[in-house]
């Protein structure tokens, strides 16, 4: 997640007073406004709790009214306080700092607690509606969800919450991964359009998982669903045989064979994210990145109207960062920013090992640059559990004792309509002998050819040093 203050406001306190207000952003989006009392009080709870060594450096009391240069000044200083304090694994993974954003953020949108019904969307389009409380955080809506549904406790932590934009084609366009420092229901409501949707979605990225879940009939039919819509957006290829072969997996009712062929198509279990702009291999070059199977896969256009295709693994990352910066709308003026003719621009930057002895630095401009970060993290997560031996359902999810149930009637999860035929315009991919660098980027044909490649899979004992997605 990006922690940023990108503004302040002047606002009137409750006697008539005037105060300034800190906006704290997430991923660029308003998440809360504090006062400067406010962080101090979290501040001290923080030190008192874990020792002053461990709490980052916190900008210091004024006596006087501070001056706007003094205003600016501590903007910037709590600005690197707070993303000091979400990177530091203890800090940031702490209740005591997730509460402070839960309530800061119901306070900021003056949203009272109370009962309300919330709609939760599954992969085919099914709406769940749950009964929960304003102030129910994440982990609440999920057990919500999952009690509505029938999902066993032990499979809860294979799934999560995202927040999607819907286009009017359809499109998802993936904006995050819901956290647990935020109440899913204020922000949905916060901003206020239709086209916001929470969806459930597996949130693991090993195949190998999929049998777990598989093993229930509810985990069943949504890993099912997903599958089926996976392939209808064009996310997962297919070409004719294979798409007669689902089909009539379908017609029969065997979802676990119809998933056990979908696991062997290019692109299962991979989120893609809508075009944007990367500098490889040259600047300016539009790209559609897809994350899975522990790489990012890319689809290039290059100057010259060719197309590339090709994939950098995680394991050869040696870090990346998220960087976001403040960039003036077009309006034929050259006024510096304001906050209604600003807009944000991320970046999430890599740097890989191109071959034994040369690193280079990837960028990729994204409003969803995030959500790719997260995707790595995630990656990086789950191979690193696997190298130590650990248990995947304990990384995925803590459960607490006694966890919340509620008393929503049960629903089942819809079988999905069969698959439209597949589409004939559809960019299928074939093996060409074209190669830029050790990434090894192929052209990429609007043919149907049946012919399918893997992408590079690099392997090799590469350290995995994932930064922090705040690290500026």
């Amino acid at each position: 997640m990006h922690f940023s203050i990108p503004e302040t406001e002047v606002r009137s306190g409750e006697n008539g007073s005037t105060y300034v207000a800190y906006n704290i952003h997430v991923n660029g989006v308003l998440h809360c406004r504090v006062r400067y009392s406010q962080l101090l009080g979290l501040h001290e709870q923080i030190k008192k709790e874990y020792g002053s060594n461990v709490v980052p450096a916190f900008p210091p009391k004024k006596i006087f009214t501070l001056t706007p240069a003094e205003v600016e000044q501590r903007r910037e200083q709590l600005e690197k306080y707070m993303q000091a304090v979400r990177q530091d694994p203890l800090l940031g993974a702490s209740e005591m700092f997730n509460s402070f954003l839960r309530k800061a953020q119901q306070e900021t949108q003056q949203i009272p607690t109370e009962e309300v019904a919330l709609d939760i969307c599954l992969s085919n389009g099914q709406k769940v509606t749950v009964n929960i409380l304003t102030s129910d955080q994440t982990e609440d809506v999920l057990d919500a969800v999952a009690t509505k549904l029938d999902l066993p406790d032990d499979l809860v932590g294979y799934f999560s919450l995202f927040l999607v934009r819907e286009g009017v084609d359809g499109s998802l366009t993936f904006v995050r991964k819901l956290q647990e420092f935020e109440l899913p229901y204020v922000s949905i409501t916060s901003l206020r359009s239709s086209e916001f949707h929470i969806v459930l979605r597996k949130s693991y990225w090993d195949m190998a998982y999929d049998s777990d879940v598989m093993d229930n009939r509810v985990g069943l039919n949504l890993l099912y669903a997903q599958t089926v819509s996976d392939i209808e957006r064009g996310w997962i290829l297919v070409n004719k045989d294979q798409h007669r072969q689902l089909k009539s997996l379908q017609e029969k009712g065997s979802k676990k064979e119809f998933i056990h062929l979908g696991q062997t198509l290019k692109y299962y279990g991979y989120i893609k994210f809508d075009p944007c702009i990367t500098d490889f291999p040259e600047k300016g070059c539009q790209v559609i990145v897809s994350a899975g199977n522990n790489e990012l896969n890319f689809h290039v256009k290059l100057p010259n109207e060719q197309m590339k295709e090709g994939s950098f693994k995680v394991t050869r990352m040696r870090c990346w960062r998220v960087t976001s910066s403040q960039v003036p709308i077009a309006n034929g003026t050259t006024n510096p920013c304001s906050s209604a003719k600003c807009e944000v621009k991320l970046e999430l930057a890599f740097e890989y090992l191109m071959s034994k002895d040369r690193l280079q630095w990837v960028t990729i401009t994204s409003q969803q640059a995030i959500m790719m970060s997260i995707c790595l993290q995630s990656m990086v997560d789950e191979l690193m559990v696997k190298k130590s031996g650990g248990s995947i359902k304990k990384m995925l999810r803590k459960r607490h004792n006694g966890s919340i149930h509620r008393p929503d009637s049960q629903q089942a999860v819809k079988s999905p309509p069969l698959l439209d035929s597949p589409d004939p315009n559809r960019e299928q991919i074939v093996k060409l002998s074209t190669k830029l660098s050790s990434v090894s980027l192929r052209g990429i044909s609007a043919s149907n050819s049946a012919n399918d490649i893997s992408g590079n899979d690099f392997h090799g004992n590469y350290a995995f040093e994932g930064i922090g997605d705040d690290d500026l």
